[in-house]
């Protein structure tokens, strides 16, 4: 019989294990609320293998080589983003990564939508306005979105669904990503990056958090774009240089800024704060400016999604604990 443990798992999630289990009654799951950390590893002694979701790195080549020493041949991450791990440090210790890079584009794009046209119609500012019995039209008249050009950065699998949903409004799609793909040219129009910030009124960001992507909107991205811009971020936090963000929100340099993701959000973002401080200064100074909407990083968090998630991720792992190749395994660098 195969064991496998999951690390901080939803209720939601777990739900969906329980029905899984119904068509695998071979496979025992236990789960946990831990994050995996060298004081937590030791729980994983005695499993055949293990999912995570978390957001803080696991940078100690401890808890790889522990693993290692277990006899754990993977760690099935239910997330798409993989930069908490240490691709050498896995490498190093024989163990197979993989990730869920889609398990639900949709949700993404609905999410985006719903912060962009909060955003478009005023309703953030309305909103404030009728906490305190004003119900005055002035400074909300919007625009209609079939006026506006939509800039996508990213036009992977989320990014081009997010164009699928623009377009549908009847938007002009422009976008910029490394792949051409030819089944979006009825959708989109590929251009630069630059002229993605110049020449769009909706900036939204669909990119992986690499070396390359880290701080890719700046200053002087942010200066670049049109006064009137609306820029998203439901991709990564630090695809977003925070300080200029808020200097150019603050400073007019944009309209205003709907984000799903914020840098160094870890341990913060599915967390209670209600009744004491959090620490993120950033995060607070968000939440102060009427121009900005915040989720708590929820752009996955749907049904479907969810319920993905869990079951790719399984698949995986029983997969390479069967001696076979996961269907979504995260290239490592050589030994």
């Amino acid at each position: 019989m195969t064991k496998l443990l999951m690390f901080n798992s939803l209720d939601d999630e777990v739900d969906v294990i329980k029905n899984w289990q119904a068509s695998h009654p071979d496979i025992v799951i236990d789960t946990n609320k831990e994050t995996l950390t060298p004081e937590t590893v030791d729980l994983v002694k005695g499993y055949d293998g293990l999912l995570i979701q978390q957001d803080n790195l696991i940078d100690d080549p401890k808890v790889y080589q522990k693993l290692h020493s277990f006899g754990i041949k993977q760690i099935s991450l239910r997330t798409t983003g993989y930069e908490t791990i240490d691709l050498k440090e896995a490498a190093a210790n024989d163990l197979t990564i993989t990730n869920v890079p889609a398990y639900s584009p949709r949700s993404v794009s609905e999410l985006v939508l719903a912060h962009t046209m909060w955003l478009l119609r005023h309703l953030n500012v309305a909103a404030q306005r009728e906490s305190h019995n004003d119900f005055t039209w002035d400074n909300l008249q919007a625009h209609e979105i079939h006026e506006l050009t939509v800039g996508i950065i990213g036009a992977g699998k989320i990014g081009s669904e997010v164009a699928r949903v623009f377009k549908a409004l009847g938007a002009n799609i422009i976008a910029s990503d490394p792949i051409h793909r030819p089944e979006l040219n009825s959708v989109l129009t590929y251009v630069d990056q630059q002229t993605v910030f110049e020449q769009a009124d909706i900036v939204t960001m669909h990119t992986p958090l690499l070396s390359s992507t880290y701080h890719m909107v700046d200053e002087a991205a942010f200066k670049a774009m049109k006064p009137s811009a609306i820029f998203i971020n439901a991709s990564r936090g630090a695809v977003a240089d925070t300080p200029a963000l808020l200097a150019a929100l603050k400073n007019k340099d944009i309209a205003a800024a709907g984000i799903d993701t914020i840098e160094n959000e870890a341990n913060i973002f599915s967390k209670d704060f209600s009744h004491k401080d959090q620490p993120n200064s950033w995060l607070n100074e968000l939440l102060s400016l009427d121009n900005a909407t915040v989720s708590p990083h929820i752009g996955f968090y749907t049904d479907i999604a969810v319920k993905n998630m869990v079951e790719i991720s399984l698949e995986d792992a029983l997969r390479i604990i069967a001696g076979k190749h996961g269907q979504h395994e995260i290239g490592l660098p050589e030994k």
